[in-house]
């Protein structure tokens, strides 16, 4: 595993979606010992009907493509993979014996998954009582809505920043990316790590509790606070209520953009040297007065120019622009690949039946924004394939033999989604 700061912290990973996992990715890049715990399906069907959400990693299925879902594969760097059925008693039993020997268990399913298998805080407390049980159901273990599946677009709009999102009062828009997700997963890395040091003290474990939802009301923080004021709120779209202009132009080309922000006069007169038709001598009232005709002038300017050339244009005049990158445009930013933030980690399209790779080619992944000491790439793991580690984790962590772990292969213990 990556040799980082959390080297010889064991994380048993029962994560799934998006929250959770990129949660314990951010702990396994910093070294800890983790083991994802795997349904038989967890990573989808023998075969796919259909392509799943953001493809296949290469656009390539292969001969196994569940080992080749685009979004899994990238959270899922620094681990090792356990697949087995905790439905079954053997199952529970056998995840039991690794609470026993793990500092930290991460989830975020339901607050009712994990007791309908009898796997409940206080079983896993008693089983290990210095384990950090990390919690991450969508509206937290108690409440009316506690018993809720949840995603971060159905959670979103309960947390009230869709109603500030969009262009206008009739037209709410949730994000789109369910910031939830990572703003949870965050929180949970921080959490789970003031945990461990908690532990160092106390000797003892506890359960962390983190809800999607409650990460997203703290978004709401301005918008609460002018209510309380007697002030009325509604959605700006890219306008900001302090500055104009404010928002995002289009540029030549198809899809090219570029933001533009006006925070002060001194600004918006280094604007207007920049950009024929403005006023220098207009002060924010004005400009707000003249939104609309600001931002028209806007327009039929930048969509003449190219999206970086006008982004650099304008900040050598002090105004704060930046061209709005597209994801290929991300992977080819300048400063982005100065500071080697994607990181070639997994396997080029072409791979077969038992994993070889075909060729030297690897498909770029995100990185971690951490940087600090003892931290690198350098050594970090591509996402193993299910169940690649069925025997060597149950060796390592419990001292089993193979003949013990052989009992349980593919009735319990699985390498592939049964079919």
């Amino acid at each position: 595993m990556a040799d980082g700061p959390l080297r010889g912290i064991r994380i048993l990973d029962l994560t799934h979606v998006w929250a959770g996992p990129l949660a314990v990715r951010v702990l396994a890049d910093l070294g800890a010992d983790v083991v994802k715990i795997e349904a038989p399906f967890g990573r989808g069907p023998r075969i796919y009907p259909e392509e799943p959400i953001g493809g296949f990693l290469g656009g390539d299925p292969g001969d196994e493509p569940w080992n080749r879902n685009a979004v899994f594969v990238k959270l899922m760097r620094n681990r090792r993979s356990v697949c087995m059925d905790l439905k079954q008693p053997a199952g529970r039993e056998t995840l039991l014996a690794l609470v026993r020997e793990a500092d930290v268990l991460i989830e975020n399913f339901s607050a009712r998954a994990l007791p309908d298998l009898g796997l409940d805080h206080a079983t896993l407390a008693n089983a290990n009582p210095r384990l950090i049980h990390a919690s991450m159901p969508g509206f937290g273990g108690t409440g009316p809505y506690s018993g809720r599946v949840a995603f971060g677009p159905t959670v979103e709009p309960l947390t009230g920043l869709t109603s500030m999102m969009g262009y206008g009062p009739d037209e709410p828009r949730a994000t789109g990316i369910a910031v939830m997700d990572p703003t949870s997963a965050l929180a949970a890395a921080a959490a789970v790590l003031a945990a461990l040091r908690r532990r160092a003290e106390t000797n003892t474990g506890c359960r962390i509790e983190i809800a999607l939802h409650e990460s997203g009301v703290g978004y709401s923080g301005p918008w609460l606070i002018d209510h309380q004021l007697g002030r009325h709120q509604q959605p700006m779209g890219n306008r900001h209520p302090g500055m104009a202009p404010n928002g995002v132009y289009p540029c030549a080309g198809d899809d090219a953009w570029v933001a533009i922000s006006c925070p002060n006069d001194e600004v918006w007169k280094g604007l207007c040297t920049v950009v024929p038709g403005l006023d220098p001598g207009f002060d924010l009232p004005r400009r707000r007065e003249h939104e609309n005709a600001i931002d028209q002038t806007l327009e039929l300017w930048t969509q003449t120019q190219d999206k970086q050339s006008v982004a650099a244009r304008l900040r050598s005049a002090g105004v704060p622009a930046g061209a709005v990158n597209t994801t290929p445009d991300m992977l080819a930013d300048a400063q982005v690949r100065f500071r080697s933030f994607f990181v070639p980690l997994e396997p080029g399209p072409s791979i077969g039946a038992n994993g070889e790779e075909s060729g030297d080619s690897r498909i770029p992944v995100p990185g971690n924004a951490i940087h600090m000491p003892g931290i690198s790439s350098a050594d970090w793991t591509p996402c193993p394939r299910l169940g690649a580690d069925n025997s060597a984790v149950l060796k390592d962590w419990l001292g089993w033999d193979e003949e013990r772990i052989e009992r349980l292969s593919g009735t319990v213990l699985h390498d592939r989604p049964p079919g």
